[in-house]
């Protein structure tokens, strides 16, 4: 009877032994695998219809949990691995696993950041989309084209380049394209309300001046600049003279390189603005509000020519005599400490910005 007796608090010792060791083990569990909010998040991405297992063994190998079994007792505990939700997610190992189920029952989806710079064209945007895998480049490219989906948007032409306002955005992986495009568009028709009060009184079509802006964005290396820029352009316009733009060249070859001599005759295109004497068929990129900003507010100044002077600025010439003049003095002057600085900073941020162009 003893021994019965002994054996009985023996086996409850034991248990209860066991159970602080569990209980010890299961909290530790649920505490975050590091305490270092310096460190970096790991990207992973749950698949649909992926089990509560293969998803505490992603999480796990990837070094976001430190138990399995915790995790998955704490989501059948919690009911929440009912609500989990497909998609790529953002994890960090000083997160606790009550976050994390909180993160994947509430659908906090890892959002891209994208950069579209000032000025980007087309194929640039739709190059920096595809290699954040959101979407392909030829399915953005059809619908940027898509002459039905672009009358949606209230597109006065037969492609979405100049109304892809460049801003930075945030999107989910598999994003549709459609859905981006617009959401850029609309980005474009909420700056655009801005200055609508100015182009109402303008003599320039919204095409016209959505194309105008693109030139001057491409030309212009400081905002200060852009009104004059604008104004030459405008005043050739009307004198119907060329528009002598290299950058819409440059569109025409789909390279922002240095153009040679040959370049502006042979490149039989609609967008050689030295051999067509009109404005290019769309535009040559992506303005900024400031660059549109400049066609509808331009600098009342009789220049007709211009040319970067070696520090990113432009000399600006009434005369063909002056211009020749002013092009003999910057070929003489090598370029600046200054303007190479600024070059290789713009270079950094991937501006697309071509040293040799601002030096032409």
């Amino acid at each position: 009877m003893k021994l019965t007796r002994f054996r009985k608090v023996y086996i409850l010792l034991l248990l209860v032994f066991h159970l602080f060791i569990f209980a010890g083990l299961y909290f530790e569990g649920l505490q975050p695998l590091s305490q270092n909010k310096n460190l970096p998040p790991k990207i992973i991405e749950i698949q649909r219809g992926e089990g509560l297992i293969d998803i505490a063994q992603k999480l796990y190998q990837n070094g976001i949990i430190k138990n399995r079994v915790v995790f998955i007792i704490e989501a059948l505990r919690s009911g929440k691995y009912k609500e989990f939700k497909a998609g790529e997610y953002a994890f960090y190992p000083y997160q606790t696993i009550r976050e994390i189920l909180d993160i994947l029952a509430k659908g906090k989806i890892f959002q891209h950041k994208i950069t579209v710079f000032e000025g980007a064209t087309l194929w640039q945007i739709a190059e920096i989309l595809e290699k954040e895998g959101l979407c392909s480049k030829k399915e953005f490219l059809k619908w940027a084209e898509n002459k039905e989906f672009l009358r949606e948007l209230g597109i006065p032409s037969d492609t979405a380049e100049g109304f892809l306002y460049p801003d930075t955005y945030f999107f989910a992986k598999n994003t549709p394209c459609p859905q981006i495009i617009s959401t850029m568009v609309r980005n474009f028709w909420e700056k655009w309300k801005s200055i609508e009060p100015l182009a109402q009184k303008s003599n320039l079509t919204l095409r016209e001046i959505v194309i105008l802006a693109s030139i001057v964005e491409k030309e212009a290396f400081y905002d200060s600049e852009k009104p004059i820029i604008a104004a030459v352009y405008l005043n050739r316009l009307k004198k119907g003279m060329p528009l002598q733009a290299d950058p819409t060249i440059n569109y025409a070859l789909k390279s922002f390189r240095r153009l040679t001599y040959k370049d502006y005759r042979s490149v039989k295109s609609p967008y050689n603005t030295y051999l067509h004497n009109d404005l290019p068929p769309t535009p040559i990129g992506n303005p900024s509000l400031s660059s549109l900003k400049a066609v509808l507010t331009p600098a009342k100044v009789p220049y007709l020519y211009f040319v970067a002077d070696g520090t990113g600025k432009h000399i600006f010439s009434k005369t063909y005599k002056e211009h020749l003049k002013a092009i003999n003095e910057v070929r003489k002057a090598p370029p600046t400490e200054e303007l190479e600085a600024r070059n290789e900073k713009a270079l950094d941020k991937n501006s697309q910005w071509d040293k040799l162009s601002i030096l032409r």
